[in-house]
């Protein structure tokens, strides 16, 4: 009887001590496993924040006023290519509404077919009027020889003024809700940022910032006081003219646009004061709005598609055939 017990007992000492064992060794474990978790977290964990940082530049503005981008455009070769682009940020951006305006005696069914396929109808619309003949550039002509995107841009306002009009008719005696104008020419290059930043533009004011590889400079720029005020701007070419920067480096109040009807574009102008002409209207350098960190960062660049070799296919159109036959390009 005795021995039985002893035999039990040894049992049970032996099965208690492998428990203990076992037990011992999986505290160990996990103390293991954690500093390694730890220490890989704190490596994870810093390159996934920098990631979401990084995610969050591209975060779609999903308040703000309602911004529009005017984009006169013609039929070319690389015209769909171009457009297609700029739908691709426009899609990212939900309060930019895009305003087309071909050079035409009509709408093309090339840009019909784009805002279908990129799912912009319902924020977008397009617009055409046809430039006159004597204004048009012939044959080898270079671009900047006569003033381009006047019509384009006069029939782009005439449509805001009127659908602004429009919907204050139906106001209930509360503000207007504030909007912009921004000149998105189809042959630039445009960060998301650069919507945030527009986004900023305080009502009765224009923005200006920086505009990347224009008028023979990498960049050309607003000029600003210790006070953060526009002195001026550090063109290089035709700096006389009274607000010498490119068109894609500032955006309008839409009040202002309201305010003053007569702020237009015009073909009486001289080459390069296309700019100035519609701003002389409405502002004065010392009252515009820096933007893009006080004017220090380019998010828009003067990036020209170049014009595509065709020969082959002028040959082949000589005898007949094409080599887009049935296609859209």
């Amino acid at each position: 009887m005795n021995q039985e017990v002893r035999f039990r007992l040894k049992h049970v000492i032996i099965f208690l001590s492998v428990i203990g064992f076992l037990f011992f060794y999986s505290l160990s474990s996990n103390r293991d496993c954690e500093g390694e978790q730890s220490s890989r977290s704190n490596v994870d964990g810093a390159e996934s924040w920098e990631a979401g940082q990084g995610r969050d530049a591209f975060l779609p503005n999903r308040k703000g006023p309602t911004i529009y981008a005017v984009t006169p455009t013609y039929s070319r070769p690389v015209q769909k290519a171009e457009l297609t682009r700029l739908s691709h940020v426009i899609r990212l951006m939900p309060n930019v509404f895009w305003v087309i305006v071909e050079d035409a005696a009509q709408t093309s069914s090339l840009v019909t077919n784009l805002l279908r396929r990129s799912g912009l109808q319902e924020r977008s619309v397009q617009l055409f009027a046809k430039t006159p003949t004597n204004f048009k550039l012939k044959g080898k002509d270079p671009n900047w020889l006569k003033p381009r995107g006047v019509e384009q841009r006069n029939e782009a306002l005439k449509w805001i003024r009127n659908r602004l009009k429009h919907n204050a008719l139906g106001d209930d005696g509360t503000e207007q809700s504030h909007s912009i104008v921004y000149f998105m020419d189809d042959d630039n290059t445009y960060s998301t940022e650069l919507f945030e930043e527009i986004s900023k533009i305080e009502r009765g004011k224009v923005g200006v910032w920086p505009v990347g590889l224009v008028g023979g400079l990498m960049v050309e720029k607003p000029v600003l006081n210790r006070d953060g005020l526009v002195l001026g701007f550090n063109s290089a070419w035709k700096p006389e003219r009274p607000f010498p920067l490119d068109m894609a480096g500032f955006a309008i109040s839409a009040d202002l646009l309201l305010e003053n009807p007569q702020a237009q574009f015009s073909y009486e102008v001289e080459r390069g004061y296309q700019e100035s002409e519609i701003l002389r209207h409405l502002t004065i350098a010392h009252d515009m709005q820096p933007l893009a960190n006080q004017c220090k960062d380019v998010l828009v660049w003067h990036t020209r598609t170049e014009t595509p070799k065709l020969d082959a296919e002028k040959s082949l159109q000589k005898s007949g055939k094409k080599s887009n036959d049935g296609m859209e390009v």
